[in-house]
């Protein structure tokens, strides 16, 4: 049963078809056409993440060498960091708010100090939200990535943190919704640096990182 609604994809998902995209419906989008919904949207893209723990392909290897204490190599995080900067170089701007459980879990703290850091240096907005805090807000759980304010993406994740897949609408009162739970997390959320000061962390990639 899916727990939360999207973030990380997989190409490899067969389960993703195309009734048709971007209609005032929910559909089920292409992995193919929704990376390419970052190209064409005017202004802004925000990300709201929900989950502790996301089961990603490409961090499996670096949460390893995490976990191992070793140190991390940030070229992982290369075709991400390279489309913040394309967005960020045509005059747009890409955020996201991370909902988490404190104590911090061990994917979290991965999450933090050896992905967030290079995406902030490249131009992205991370921001960092209690738990309790959305709690009190009302934050659902629920992933999305929010185009515009005219169109979202639902992330649909299993119980393991697995993306099954992505449901995509115009639908005003969604992408309404959307909106105000964009603002009002961003407006109570910590920036990354800020909160990792606040817990004690250190980058572990980038600039600024823990040599």
């Amino acid at each position: 049963m899916p727990v939360a609604m999207i973030h990380r994809m997989d190409a490899s998902d067969s389960s993703i078809t195309n009734p048709k995209p971007w209609s005032t419906r929910m559909t089920r989008l292409m992995m193919s056409e929704f990376q390419d919904t970052f190209d064409d949207f005017q202004h802004q893209v925000f990300r709201l993440e929900t989950l502790d723990f996301y089961d990603s392909p490409s961090e499996r290897e670096p949460l390893a060498r995490f976990r191992a204490g070793q140190p991390q190599d940030s070229t992982w995080r290369a075709r991400w960091t390279a489309r913040v900067r394309t967005i960020r170089k045509r005059g747009a701007t890409i955020g996201r708010v991370h909902v988490v459980t404190e104590p911090l879990t061990e994917y979290v703290r991965f999450e933090m100090t050896c992905a967030y850091p290079s995406n902030v240096e490249d131009g992205e907005d991370v921001r960092i939200l209690p738990r309790g805090l959305a709690d009190e807000l009302g934050v659902p759980t629920i992933d999305f990535w929010l185009f515009d304010d005219e169109r979202t993406a639902i992330m649909v994740y299993d119980e393991s943190g697995a993306l099954t897949h992505i449901e995509v609408t115009r639908d005003p009162d969604t992408v309404r919704d959307h909106a105000r739970w964009r603002d009002l997390t961003r407006a109570h959320a910590i920036p990354l640096r800020q909160y990792l000061t606040s817990v004690g962390l250190e980058p572990q990639v980038g600039r600024t990182a823990t040599k």
